[in-house]
């Protein structure tokens, strides 16, 4: 039987969501929660793969299991033994051949940034020390769907198959004086697109690139034309739809 978990959790002391060699993972540490409740081996597969710092108000991996599992008790059992950076709200059957990864139909993420310092958003927003144009980053976010290909925003050396991506959302979104957030959604992400979109976006917010240049960058499909990697402890995995 497959089962779907729901979750979510703060990315600070982790490397990313995917198992690694050199530090803690997330799903290093919900399988092994989740092997040590169930008494057998267990190998979650996630909807994708946050990076170092990055975190999730909703991730969903799913198990295979030969024996029935009450959901809502394994929920709570979790919670019980899971660090209190990772919470579970519910562990529920699914059909056989729905995938975590595969059957997503969009993401999305936001990106926080505030321009006064604030102890209470350093840890998961990004401070800037200069003035932005969110008007004109706006209106270069709006460009980024009329594209599909995204290699410009893709980390060099990525072992991928495709730079393609459909996006059907991007704003900015101003939550209170100097402080937004950029919402984005899409059918998949490159690896490290958001931060990178993100940072490319500012340099047009600083005047530093126009709108034509903002096009050229997409249309030029290299990453060396982009903006730098935003930080990653502001990035959130908001939502997932199937």
């Amino acid at each position: 039987m497959r089962y779907f978990v729901t979750f979510s959790y703060d990315g600070t002391r982790y490397h990313g969501w995917q198992i690694q060699p050199n530090g803690i993972s997330v799903q290093e540490v919900l399988q092994q929660s989740l092997s040590t409740l169930l008494r057998t081996p267990i190998e979650v597969t996630g909807a994708g793969r946050t990076d170092a710092g990055v975190h999730a108000r909703m991730m969903v991996a799913h198990f295979d299991t030969e024996v029935p599992v009450d959901g809502p008790l394994l929920a709570y059992k979790l919670n019980r033994l899971l660090p209190r950076d990772i919470a579970v709200s519910r562990v529920e059957p699914v059909a056989a051949d729905l995938h975590a990864r595969f059957s997503a139909i969009s993401r999305t993420y936001h990106y926080y940034v505030h321009q006064r310092k604030n102890p209470f958003l350093s840890f998961y927003s990004c401070e800037l020390h200069y003035p932005l144009d969110f008007n004109k980053m706006n209106e270069a976010a709006e460009v980024l769907m009329q594209y599909d290909d995204f290699g410009a925003f893709c980390k060099s050396h990525t072992d991928v198959k495709t730079t393609l991506c459909r996006v059907t959302e991007a704003h900015w979104v101003q939550t209170a004086p100097g402080e937004w957030y950029f919402r984005i959604t899409a059918n998949r992400f490159l690896r490290n697109m958001v931060r990178a979109v993100v940072g490319t976006l500012i340099e047009v917010g600083r005047g530093r690139l126009t709108l034509d240049d903002f096009r050229r960058v997409v249309e030029g499909k290299r990453r060396t034309e982009a903006g730098e990697s935003m930080p990653g402890n502001a990035l959130f995995l908001e939502e997932i739809i199937y």
